[in-house]
C-alpha cells in the first residue's frame, strides 16, 4: 500500500506543478482542486474474487489498475484535456489506457475522463513502475458522480423512475458544462 500512496504523491506533485506553472503563465488555474485514494485492503480483495484472481500482491500489480487513485477536478471542460495532455506528455508518464466518459457517457450518464498512467517511484535501492488511474472531470460532473453514488448505492438499484432521473440531471449537469465553457470562451475573446 506504501508504493500507491507513493505514486499518488507523485502524480499529484506533478499536477500540482502544471497547475502552478499556469496560473503564472496564463493567469489561471485550471484544476480547481485533487482529491487521492489507495483502494482499502478489504476493497481490492473483493474485486480480486469478482474476477476469480488469486489474492495476493503480484495479483494487485499485475490485474489492478485503479488501487492508487487521483480525481482531479477542473472548472471546464477544455481544461479536462489539457491537464490530461499535460500529464501524458511528461516523459516519466506512460499513458496505459484512456476511457473517455465525456464523449461517450456510460448509460446512466455518467462523465469523466479516465486515465491509466504508469509512474515510478524510487525507493532507497529500486525503482518500481507504479499503475494510477485519473480521473479528470469538471465541477458538475463531480457533483453528479457524488451525489449520484449516494442515491442511487443506498437506495435506487432497482428504482427504473430514480434511474432516469439521474440520467436526466447528469443531461443537465453536461448542458451545463457546454454552456459555462462557451461563456468563457466569449469573455477570452472579447
Amino acid at each position: 500500500m506504501m508504493m500507491y500512496s507513493c505514486a499518488i504523491k507523485a502524480v499529484k506533485t506533478k499536477l500540482q506543478v502544471l497547475n502552478d506553472e499556469l496560473s503564472m503563465t496564463r493567469k489561471r488555474n485550471p484544476i480547481e482542486f485533487i482529491e487521492t485514494r489507495v483502494k482499502r485492503p478489504d476493497s481490492i480483495a473483493t474485486k480480486l474474487k469478482k474476477k476469480h484472481l488469486p489474492i495476493s500482491v503480484e495479483s494487485v500489480r499485475s490485474n489492478l489498475n485503479d488501487v492508487a487513485g487521483v480525481r482531479v477536478i477542473c472548472a471546464f471542460l477544455d481544461d479536462i484535456y489539457k491537464v490530461a495532455d499535460m500529464l501524458t506528455a511528461q516523459d516519466d508518464v506512460e499513458l496505459i489506457k484512456t476511457k473517455d466518459y465525456i464523449k461517450k457517457p456510460k448509460m446512466n450518464g455518467y462523465r469523466s475522463l479516465h486515465l491509466i498512467i504508469s509512474v515510478p517511484v524510487y525507493f532507497s535501492d529500486h525503482k518500481e513502475q507504479i499503475r494510477v488511474e485519473v480521473q479528470i472531470r469538471t465541477i458538475a460532473m463531480d457533483f453528479w458522480a457524488s451525489l449520484e453514488h449516494r442515491i442511487y448505492y443506498k437506495k435506487g438499484k432497482d428504482n427504473q423512475a430514480l434511474r432516469q432521473e439521474l440520467k436526466d440531471c447528469a443531461d443537465i449537469s453536461a448542458q451545463l458544462d457546454l454552456r459555462m465553457q462557451a461563456i468563457r470562451s466569449d469573455i477570452e475573446n472579447c
